[in-house]
């Protein structure tokens, strides 16, 4: 399988478990806790196999990078949190720094 294929599984996976924390409710919640535990679990083990053919540095940085960008997205859409303006221009900027080391970087492993 795809490293990147690994990578948008551990993506997925982390933004599951992070949106779902706000959810957990002081651990009186068990399905958004199970979420959290497994979410992570399956995120942190995609990340040892993405490592195995992506860079390390550049799988973090796409891995964070989105992850960022993801999780603010669910928040907005199930817990009505707005962003202002400055958090989504970093939030742009973090974008843009992720697309400039995959189309420039040569240690994308392409």
């Amino acid at each position: 399988m795809s490293g990147y294929l690994y990578l948008g599984i551990a993506i997925a996976s982390e933004v599951i478990a992070t949106t779902s924390m706000k959810a957990i409710d002081g651990f009186n919640k068990p399905l958004p806790l199970a979420l959290v535990i497994v979410g992570y679990a399956i995120s942190f083990w995609m990340l040892t196999l993405v490592v195995r053919t992506i860079p390390v540095g550049v799988a973090y940085a796409v891995w964070a990078g989105l992850g960022i960008v993801l999780v603010s997205i669910a928040a907005g859409i199930i817990y009505s949190q707005k962003l202002d303006l400055p958090a989504m221009l970093g939030m742009a900027m973090i974008v843009a720094g992720v697309v400039v080391i995959q189309l420039f970087s040569s240690t994308t492993g392409h």
